[in-house]
């Protein structure tokens, strides 16, 4: 009896390993994420002030929710076009989240469609550390212990910014947990259709930068490689039309050769794991 518990417990810790290897929410908070779509769409919305200045892109809305007594503050966009020389479209953050959860990836906030000022996207607000902003103007070093899961935690945000074509990702959209978890927000200028974002990837080693996707773990990447149009557009819906959804696709196919060049460069059991 003692061996079979000792077992199953082994188990369990391996598969837990395994898990946490890029988790950024918790188990906890996937567990309520339902809870969360539900409260962003029925609770009332009982205050709100618009966010400006130069950090603000496109002007989005911090508003504050009631329901049953439960008191949560969210991030309501309704931008469509080209207020800063760029599209952008509230569409996408929904897609995005849509996406994260088609893949499990889990490092989006819960993010629905809403009415407020008009058609918009509403995220639920996550309470962080810092942004990687602060991170690299303040100089604050990941400490030793947790360099391992932050640069894995780096490798899919880069993943999934190929994937779906997010062209802006700066430093003030990473939030950092006090434990060093990842949450990714602002996705409006994402899932680009043009011969530019169809033929290269963002993440490469052309990226300015180098930022490659070194490490990848191998249920996210099996998850990638069985994307379908069917099953893109049934998880998406009308959030993304059916260009932008076989643009998608096209960009998969390029992960996979990328992660192929990154296999024999840095070895096929090193990027995968």
């Amino acid at each position: 009896m003692r061996k079979r518990f000792a077992f199953v417990l082994g188990t369990c810790i391996l598969l837990g390993a395994s898990v946490l290897a890029y988790a950024q929410f918790l188990p906890e908070d996937l567990a309520e994420r339902a809870k969360w779509e539900e409260f962003l769409t029925t609770a009332k919305i009982v205050s709100g002030e618009q966010m400006t200045g130069p950090k603000s892109v496109t002007n989005p809305w911090r508003v504050t929710l009631e329901k049953d007594g439960i008191k949560r503050e969210a991030l309501w966009k309704n931008v469509f076009g080209r207020p800063r020389g760029y599209f952008d479209s509230w569409k996408y953050e929904v897609a995005a989240y849509r996406m994260d959860k088609l893949l499990e990836l889990n490092m989006v906030p819960p993010t629905v469609e809403r009415d407020y000022q008009g058609k918009g996207s509403l995220m639920l607000w996550m309470e962080s550390w810092m942004t990687l902003e602060k991170k690299v103007e303040d100089k604050i070093k990941t400490p030793s212990y947790k360099v391992f899961y932050w640069n894995r935690a780096l490798y899919l945000q880069r993943l999934f910014d190929n994937l779906i074509a997010n062209e802006d990702r700066h430093q003030n959209n990473y939030l950092i947990t006090k434990d060093w978890r990842m949450y990714l927000i602002d996705h409006s200028r994402s899932f680009r259709s043009s011969s530019k974002f169809t033929k290269e990837l963002i993440y490469t080693e052309k990226h300015k930068e180098r930022l490659e996707m070194k490490e990848l773990p191998k249920v996210i990447v099996d998850k990638i490689k069985a994307l379908t149009f069917e099953s893109i557009k049934l998880a998406v819906g009308d959030y993304l039309d059916d260009d932008e959804i076989k643009a998608i696709l096209i960009r998969r196919d390029l992960i996979f050769k990328e992660i192929e060049k990154l296999g024999k460069k840095y070895g096929a059991d090193t990027v995968l794991y």
